[in-house]
């Protein structure tokens, strides 16, 4: 079993910065991608980042490339996401994921444990 815990949500203005992080216990997930999906309210889940086993390569959906970077350390078993320029579409609960290959992935099918969230506000 994994449990991942996120942090570092909060309320922001728009144009502003904030970094999620995501704690993770049990097994670690040293050999696995992490990755960090979001849900704004009425939508559906969507990808936001993901990043390999190693931390060496990295994926970003294109509504947030160039703003968000997401960084792993699995000697401390964390994993991070770096917002800036945060826009108020950025409004929405993101969740960690851990998945079940060490190659990134967009799919949330590919993740079998995920956090349970934390809740980002962007204001305009």
């Amino acid at each position: 079993q994994v449990q991942l815990v996120e942090s570092g949500g909060g309320l922001v203005e728009a144009g502003g910065s904030l970094r999620l992080s995501c704690a993770a216990s049990g097994r670690t997930f040293s050999g696995e991608a992490m990755g960090w999906f979001r849900q704004a309210q009425g939508k559906e889940r969507e990808f936001v980042a993901t990043v390999n086993w190693s931390g060496a390569s990295s994926d970003y959906a294109d509504s947030v490339k160039g703003r968000f970077t997401i960084y792993r350390d699995n000697a401390k078993n964390t994993v991070s996401l770096q917002m800036n320029n945060l826009k108020p579409e950025d409004t929405a609960i993101y969740y960690c994921a851990r998945s079940r290959y060490p190659n990134y992935s967009r799919g949330q099918v590919d993740y079998d444990y995920w956090g349970q969230g934390t809740q980002v506000t962007v204001s305009s």
